[in-house]
């Protein structure tokens, strides 16, 4: 068995490497845009970032996240062009706020059985947070919402695979998938809706201060940040996030 083992690590040294090398991740703030997203016709009836499957499948494949999210994420980067044109968000930024958010709408926070984006980009269970009520470490915001988004009639919880609190869902919250409703468990909906967030907060976010000032708009701390940015600057390459 050993024999056989060692003729078969040796076969690869003449095929290459069976693991992807990935490349270093710059530090740049900001990081550096992703692929560039096609135009497509985002006026158009129904759920826009469908016209964008072409131009997400490849991505995701490289970068190991569903194409419904990059769709979503590129959908919303050209939303933003138009309705906030001095933003200059990316795709790949609200890419890394997903990721470190719910892995995409793929985190749960249980031991076994993540959430999954449905057919529709509903995130499957609904991914909720813990309730902010105060305890060690933990901010203390009382319900603003009835319970309405997060089922807690007493603290607010974060929602969806954004993880939007319900007070920060009814100032920033858009519908982005046509169907009339601003969903923050839909992927499409919650895309825009954190790009409304950053954009309102972080101004022109292709300087420094812009994306700092963005992100830290979502989540003041330091190691956030730099997760957000290593995450973006990897999917700018078109590799995954570790």
């Amino acid at each position: 068995m050993v024999i056989s083992f060692v003729g078969w690590a040796l076969s690869f040294i003449d095929g290459g490497a069976p693991i992807r090398q990935l490349e270093p991740i710059p530090d740049d703030v900001p990081p550096a845009r992703g692929e560039a997203v096609p135009v497509v016709d985002i006026h158009a009836p129904g759920r826009t970032s469908s016209q964008l499957d072409f131009w997400a499948q490849p991505i995701a494949a490289d970068i190991s996240v569903s194409a419904q999210a990059v769709a979503a994420y590129g959908n919303a980067e050209l939303v933003a062009e138009g309705t906030w044109p001095g933003c200059h968000i990316s795709w790949n930024t609200l890419a890394g706020i997903g990721h470190v958010e719910t892995r995409h709408g793929t985190y749960s926070g249980k031991l076994f059985g993540g959430s999954a984006l449905n057919a529709d980009g509903v995130a499957t269970p609904p991914i909720i947070g813990i309730p902010l009520d105060g305890s060690p470490g933990v901010a203390e915001i009382p319900d603003t919402d009835g319970g309405a988004l997060d089922g807690d009639p007493d603290f607010d919880r974060a929602v969806g695979p954004m993880q939007f609190i319900p007070e920060s869902w009814g100032r920033f919250g858009l519908d982005a998938n046509g169907d009339g409703v601003a969903d923050p468990n839909q992927i499409d909906d919650a895309a825009l809706s954190a790009a409304h967030l950053l954009c309102e907060n972080g101004g022109d976010l292709s300087t420094p201060e812009g994306w700092t000032r963005a992100v830290h708009s979502y989540n003041m701390s330091t190691k956030y940040l730099l997760d957000v940015r290593d995450a973006a600057a990897a999917f700018a390459l078109r590799q995954p996030a570790l």
